[in-house]
């Protein structure tokens, strides 16, 4: 199923991102270009509106990809560029959209059962079903819970992949769990509370369009 093209506004989220999650000790820094693997973030755009606070006219109802153009380049694809299959912004970007259909982590969804609902799903059953499609472990991540709410939002599904482009386990066992988006860049806080981190284990809420109150 091919996405949709957007229908609103959404800032932040309707760009490109294929993240290059850079080593141990934390963000890429100039002239520091060791990273261990690539990202492939999916926003849920009615879950941004809410973490943003933005009304969002008329958000897209399909998973979109993470960032904004040039914010993406300088600060992920330079890291990625010393693969020659992103050694351009052309190519990055472009293999950002190919990657993007290849996962067709939408239409996965659907077929997983796994759609917007006013009932609550357990992240561990997500994680299980998405990893029984794609062969490896993703990373789920969510806005906690605000005052007045039962559960945990989800925002965003990471899917990694190595320096070869395959997907690989978004966490190895020993490695760090970083609980805000990765080690490669940080969560947004809001006034009312912080922005996404991995979700804890336990119900959510996948909100269906214009749905955000719970």
């Amino acid at each position: 199923m091919r996405p949709r093209a957007p229908r609103g506004v959404l800032p932040g989220a309707l760009g490109l991102a294929l993240c290059c999650l850079c080593g141990a000790l934390g963000p890429w820094r100039s002239g520091d270009h060791g990273w261990k693997k690539l990202i492939m973030v999916h926003h849920w755009p009615t879950t941004v509106c809410k973490e943003i606070e933005n009304a969002c006219s008329d958000p897209p109802d399909y998973w979109t990809i993470h960032g904004l153009w040039k914010h993406e380049w300088e600060k992920h694809g330079t890291c990625a560029a010393q693969l020659d299959v992103l050694n351009s912004q052309k190519k990055y970007f472009g293999k950002s959209l190919d990657l993007y259909k290849e996962l067709s982590l939408n239409s996965m969804l659907q077929k997983l059962g796994i759609k917007p609902s006013i009932n609550y799903y357990q992240i561990s059953d997500i994680k299980d079903a998405l990893a029984s499609v794609y062969g490896v472990i993703p990373k789920v991540q969510c806005l906690p819970p605000r005052q007045g709410e039962e559960v945990q939002t989800i925002g965003q599904i990471e899917l990694c992949l190595t320096k070869d482009l395959q997907l690989r386990n978004c966490t190895e066992h020993g490695e760090p769990r970083s609980r805000r988006w990765g080690d490669a860049w940080p969560a947004r806080a809001t006034a009312e509370g912080p922005g996404l981190e991995v979700c804890e284990d336990g119900p959510a809420f996948y909100p269906p369009p214009k749905e955000t109150n719970h």
